[in-house]
């Protein structure tokens, strides 16, 4: 990044499943007039590489064109995520089916971070050497009563995780569109400025905390 001293970096390792990789990425920077942003994200598709292929070459788009993004960047994203998930879900004819988690970090100048997500990909910052989530997990057992009063139910079978509908292991995705009167597309987003104590910054998918599966970028000499 060239207004401060960013570097960035990718990895992903296709687990032991029997289908093709489902996991898409973005890193890079791109720059809007006299601004400077750096996009990161995961998109951990389930079921589908259509859904996290398409987040991963509109999402940012959708999020950068809406009008006040500069001036109420956390509406701005929350809108773009519903207007993302509205257009797959008219797609889905031409969709596989299934869906995609989605966690997505700009970085504005270097300076402000703005995280946001749906699903159970992480977003951890650490500043002077302590770690801090700024993600929302998205666990069906969390919101249950969200998930009930949509009409649907939670499972908890001895030796799983929690599903929506005995089906889902997260409350909030792009796409499912057979689930999608019980889940949500709304993002959880947050903000935290990078300052001189910012070590580095990680975004990964759920795989991360079994696999090494990770986007990040790391500050020095700021």
């Amino acid at each position: 990044m060239a207004k401060k001293n960013i570097t960035h970096g990718f990895h992903l390792v296709k687990g032991k499943s029997h289908h093709a990789m489902e996991d898409y990425m973005v890193a890079r920077f791109k720059q809007v007039d006299d601004n400077e942003l750096g996009l990161f994200a995961i998109f951990d598709g389930h079921l589908s590489q259509d859904i996290p292929d398409y987040l991963c070459s509109h999402l940012f788009e959708n999020i950068l064109n809406e009008p006040d993004f500069w001036t109420e960047t956390e509406k701005a994203i929350k809108r773009a995520y519903r207007i993302t998930d509205t257009k797959i879900l008219e797609k889905a004819t031409d969709f596989e089916r299934g869906g995609s988690t989605a966690v997505t970090a700009i970085l504005i100048n270097g300076i402000k971070l703005v995280v946001a997500n749906v699903g159970d990909s992480r977003a951890v910052i650490c500043k002077n050497g302590v770690a801090k989530q700024l993600s929302v997990d998205h666990e069906p057992s969390k919101e249950r009563a969200n998930i009930e009063s949509r009409g649907g139910f939670v499972s908890n079978l001895p030796g799983d995780v929690a599903r929506v509908d005995g089906q889902l292991a997260v409350a909030r995705a792009f796409g499912d569109k057979s689930l999608k009167e019980h889940l949500s597309s709304v993002p959880d987003v947050s903000l935290e400025m990078i300052d001189e104590g910012t070590e580095f910054f990680i975004l990964g998918s759920d795989g991360l905390w079994v696999k090494l599966k990770l986007v990040f970028f790391r500050a020095d000499g700021m």
